[in-house]
């Protein structure tokens, strides 16, 4: 059973696009910093054209853009879920450059700003969930993985796709820590790659990406929990050879390559039984592959998931 579109979801529901711009929600947010400083460094103005709505849409509730701007899982810049609003305005989002290397027949390193002109963008709603239980409802706005993957063209041998993040712990300051071992990495086999949900995201709500979100671009996998969504990405290599991420390396007996929701997995700390939707006080029953089974499923056919977590 496929998804409703997005557009079907009420006008009433979704969070009106002026908040955004609401100074008492900046000053909340800044934690003390002035509210000039956030809207310039860690909000970008830049309004995103997108295309219509994808087939891949919900009817969720959306979460209200404070919830999702203000409470983040982003370690570079603190691993305080408010640390990223109150410390990334530090990021300098341009002059910004995606490396693409590895097994490619046509290497190549693209400008931000060129990629932005890539493929039509388009607006997803996308639940995004957390490992630690907690779930958002996001209007995110991108392309396809897969359209860039292609103007490279992948060699025969590439079988995954490894994503390497900013490193540069003067404008990150959670990187001077030794919570992860940086740059952060992560990775996908090149079939989940090129599937049609893996989205290269380069904004939110209409907006280009906030710094505290991933800026200036990043990965939306909807079906895997939202560490493998990497965040300020600088280079992406194709390879033989399946990558260590960096959370396998942290912590490769709660932390696989795969990552994908399962609820009948649960984390050797706590049950992914149930979630809670942030800005909710019940909690839900986790659904498999996060709501994205019939879409995702045949990927893992035959697989343990169990062992291959």
């Amino acid at each position: 059973m496929k998804n409703p579109v997005a557009g079907n979801i009420p006008a009433s529901e979704i969070t009106p696009r002026e908040l955004f711009y609401n100074r008492r929600r900046f000053m909340q947010m800044a934690a003390g910093a002035s509210a000039a400083f956030l809207a310039s460094k860690v909000f970008a103005t830049e309004k995103l054209s997108a295309g219509t709505s994808s087939a891949y849409g919900l009817t969720d509730k959306l979460t209200p853009l404070e919830d999702v701007t203000r409470y983040n899982n982003f370690y570079e810049f603190g691993t305080g879920k408010e640390d990223p609003a109150r410390l990334a305005g530090s990021l300098k989002t341009r002059p910004w450059t995606l490396s693409l290397e590895g097994e490619v027949h046509k290497p190549k390193t693209f400008d931000i700003d060129e990629l932005l002109k890539l493929a039509p963008m388009e607006e997803r709603i996308y639940r995004l969930r957390c490992v630690e239980a907690w779930s958002m409802v996001i209007p995110w706005i991108g392309f396809p993985l897969s359209e860039l993957l292609k103007k490279v063209e992948p060699t025969s041998k590439a079988k995954f796709v490894e994503f390497i993040t900013l490193h540069d712990p003067e404008q990150m300051p959670g990187q001077k820590t030794t919570v992860l071992e940086w740059p952060y990495r992560e990775g996908l086999r090149i079939d989940e790659a090129m599937h049609p949900l893996t989205l290269l995201t380069f904004g939110l709500y209409g907006e280009m990406l906030p710094n505290q979100n991933g800026a200036p671009l990043r990965m939306v996998i909807p079906w895997k929990y939202g560490f493998k969504s990497a965040k300020s990405i600088v280079k992406i290599r194709l390879t033989e050879q399946q990558p260590v991420t960096s959370w396998m390396k942290a912590g490769p007996n709660e932390y696989g390559f795969y990552a994908n929701v399962n609820p009948a997995v649960d984390h050797p700390r706590w049950s992914q039984a149930k979630e809670r939707r942030i800005g909710e006080f019940f909690k839900r029953p986790t659904l498999a592959f996060n709501g994205y089974a019939d879409q995702v499923a045949p990927l893992y056919a035959g697989m343990d998931l169990s062992k291959y977590f």
